[in-house]
């Protein structure tokens, strides 16, 4: 069984390969995200890690990260979102929102809002943005916003859509989009606080 240190590295690893480079690690990757286990364990990374070290990640990760499953009696594994490789279709991973009660918000620090502000949220490197359903301390939030954003930008879900920005949630509940030619304007920003609640436009 592996130690909670080994856990993260693992843990950590994965996030790397599956979201982006297993095509730079010749993996093949399907369309939904997934790679072959047995395939992933030949990697030199992973030659020391075993299918139940992969199944301990899947199970006791709290941000739900990753997916096992068994398709023709052979093991695949995915990141559940997060993906920059391109090959990756969200479709396949994802489900368009078309309504929510929760705010969708998007957690970042002082020093990027500077930019953020004047351009509007990027993909960046990513295939999406990534959103949150709630602030850092809320407990049903698990994934989505990072705990060291000391900056929380709320959209206007309804306008954005409405302008032709689609919005998808994931398996773990993120909100993601690619937004219009990868950005979400300043102008679907409907409110915007720092972690001490002060107001910032």
């Amino acid at each position: 069984m592996l130690n909670p240190q080994e856990t993260i590295q693992l843990s950590k690893a994965l996030s790397k390969v599956l979201r982006h480079s297993a095509v730079d690690q010749q993996l093949d990757i399907s369309p939904d995200g997934y790679v072959a286990v047995a395939d992933l364990l030949a990697r030199p990374r992973f030659q020391e890690f075993s299918l139940q070290d992969l199944q301990h990640v899947v199970e006791t990760n709290n941000k739900k990260r990753y997916e096992l499953t068994l398709r023709d009696d052979v093991y695949y594994i995915r990141a559940t979102q997060g993906h920059s490789i391109k090959t990756v279709t969200h479709q396949d991973l994802l489900e368009e929102v078309t309504h929510l009660t929760t705010p969708v918000i998007h957690g970042t620090t002082q020093k990027a809002w500077a930019s953020i502000k004047v351009q509007g949220l990027s993909t960046m490197r990513r295939n999406h943005i990534h959103f949150a359903t709630g602030l850092p301390d809320d407990p049903t939030v698990s994934s989505g916003i990072r705990k060291t954003s000391d900056v929380f930008i709320y959209i206007r879900l309804q306008e954005a859509q409405k302008d032709g920005i689609v919005f998808y949630r994931s398996k773990n509940n993120v909100i993601l989009s690619s937004g219009l030619n990868g950005f979400v304007s300043p102008k679907y920003f409907e409110k915007v606080h720092d972690n001490q609640g002060q107001d910032l436009v």
